[in-house]
């Protein structure tokens, strides 16, 4: 099994808050890496935890049977919560866009607004929040607003052969999202990316032009 296989479910800002996450899936044997993404220089030298991040991995085949797992938690935790709980303080419509974008929050508000629109008799069936978990996938799927002033910056960095034009390039070209159902797919449209490639070509032509020019002036 190659690290490739394995799909960033959810981020953490310490080892240990990640490693009690992990011990959830550890027990339904579900295999999981966890990776230190954190900044090795902390440019603010503060020393207070800036760019720290530990990523906690799973197979995207899995994502379905570990978000079950921790709304099974949420939903045991749930029961014993005071009733001046902000949530209770949302009105329905703010309560169904905490389901709709429950990749923004975690597993116990969204079963705790289940249970309080349960509550009030609002639909929130099972075949309900499918629903509006697919209309949350297509949302999210839709690729990043319009890129013109970074890739207008990425030619001029480009024409200088700037390193710039090396980054922004590969980055419009080859980024990718995880959506909550573990998919990945790329972040920018097709022509956003087309630009991506040509920066970077550009970006590697322009440079050796240059380099070249230098060394025979």
């Amino acid at each position: 099994m190659t690290q490739e296989e394995f799909v960033t479910f959810e981020k953490f800002n310490t080892k240990d808050s990640a490693e009690k996450f992990a011990v959830l899936i550890k027990n339904k044997n579900i295999p999981y890496l966890i990776e230190n993404n954190s900044l090795s220089f902390d440019p603010t030298f503060a020393n207070n935890g800036f760019g720290v991040e530990y990523c906690l991995k799973i197979r995207q085949e899995n994502f379905e049977e570990v978000n079950k797992i921790l709304l099974q938690k949420s939903e045991e935790e749930i029961e014993n919560v005071d009733k001046d709980y902000y949530l209770y303080s949302f009105s329905d419509e703010e309560l169904i866009d905490v389901i709709s974008k429950s990749d923004e929050w975690n597993k116990f508000d969204i079963s705790l607004a289940k249970k309080i629109l349960n509550e009030k008799r609002i639909d929130v069936s099972e075949e309900k929040i499918n629903s509006i978990k697919e209309e949350r996938i297509l949302e999210l799927s839709k690729p990043e607003k319009d890129q013109t002033g970074v890739i207008l910056f990425g030619y001029f960095s480009a024409f200088l052969g700037g390193i710039w034009a090396f980054f922004i390039g590969w980055h419009l070209l080859t980024n990718k999202k995880t959506l909550p159902n573990g998919n990945r797919i790329y972040a920018y449209s097709n022509n956003d990316r087309k630009h991506g490639n040509r920066i970077f070509i550009l970006g590697i032509l322009f440079s050796i032009i240059w380099l070249l020019y230098f060394i025979l002036k």
